[in-house]
């Protein structure tokens, strides 16, 4: 199907399920995936339909995460009308106010305040049955994104064999402080352009279709250390150790782990995270056609080098990424 066609398809859905035979659709939103958002006022209310391709992005998962969610108290649209078979969904629109916008020194420790306390209720209450398991092979092949579309595919860089030993070796010693954590409901994207601030229920929690059971420290890096926004470290800092405290009193945690070693566990949670994100944004520009992402590549190195040069057996792969990098623009694309 077309682009038109599919388009065409969507607004006679639209319209069939709504009963509004004037609705138009206007772009709401998209993700880096292939679903998109379009929103529609039906009798002056707004509605937002979802388009997902069940041969691109099947919405069954979105459906059922969102459901364990709502069943949890986290505020997430409520589904409407759905038809899988043609990958559209009538959903509540919670609004146009992110996060990343709102967030300033001002209403950061509000926000993330009432984010936090869903990302506890998340880690508390919801099922975690028949979810994906975030193992070793799903960590392996996120992180190896970063060698095959940042060095290979964005710097032209060939990856030598001894290379890859420097490579390999960070990537056990993050694999292993996974592997230490407790495990609990895992969102994948937990951070500010997936937070809305809504008149009821703050924050509206969207984009959870990936959800995972995994490490109790993913969504945290995720949220504390955006790839779209930075804070002082002393200042993230301080909310990493709240946090910990909150899961201590939750018995989501161990009584033996103290700050050093649950700051550890954040620290490589988040690599493994922004390594992989360093070799997404390339391959969203190179494979994808979303050049918009080459823009925020120097906030996430920024990330991998400082965090990883604050542990001894990963600081080698910063050295690595440096050197490759040298004094190139990383925003700059090869095809430019």
């Amino acid at each position: 199907m077309t682009a038109t066609e599919r388009s065409a398809a969507r607004l006679a859905w639209a319209r069939q399920v709504t009963g509004d035979a004037s609705l138009d659709l206007e772009t709401a939103s998209a993700d880096a995936s292939f679903r998109s958002y379009w929103r529609g006022y039906v009798d002056g209310q707004p509605v937002i339909v979802m388009d997902s391709p069940p041969d691109r992005e099947d919405p069954t998962p979105w459906i059922a995460i969102g459901k364990r969610l709502a069943d949890a108290g986290v505020h997430v649209p409520k589904v409407m009308v759905a038809d899988v078979a043609q990958g559209f969904l009538l959903i509540e629109d919670l609004g146009t106010r992110t996060y990343l916008p709102e967030l300033d020194d001002g209403t950061v420790d509000a926000l993330y305040g009432d984010a936090l306390d869903t990302l506890l209720r998340m880690q508390m209450h919801v099922d975690t049955a028949g979810l994906p398991s975030f193992n070793h092979e799903w960590q392996t092949m996120e992180m190896e994104i970063m060698p095959t579309w940042l060095l290979q595919k964005h710097l032209g860089v060939d990856v030598e064999c001894e290379e890859w030993d420097i490579i390999e070796g960070a990537f056990t010693a993050i694999m292993h402080a996974i592997d230490e954590q407790p495990r609990a409901f895992m969102h994948r994207d937990y951070h500010s352009r997936n937070l809305l601030v809504t008149a009821e229920h703050s924050p509206g929690v969207i984009d959870f279709q990936g959800a995972m059971s995994g490490p109790i420290t993913y969504d945290l890096a995720s949220l504390l250390r955006d790839a779209y926004i930075v804070w002082d470290n002393e200042r993230v800092e301080g909310w990493v150790e709240a946090y910990r405290l909150r899961l201590l009193d939750a018995r989501l945690l161990d009584e033996t782990i103290d700050t050093d070693r649950f700051r550890r566990w954040f620290d490589l949670t988040g690599l493994q995270r922004h390594i992989k994100i360093l070799g997404l944004f390339c391959r969203l520009h190179y494979r994808d056609g979303k050049a918009g992402y080459l823009a925020d590549l120097p906030r996430v190195l920024r990330y991998v080098l400082d965090t990883a040069r604050r542990h001894a057996d990963v600081a080698p792969l910063a050295d690595y990424i440096e050197a490759k990098i040298g004094d190139r623009d990383i925003r700059v694309a090869r095809d430019a």
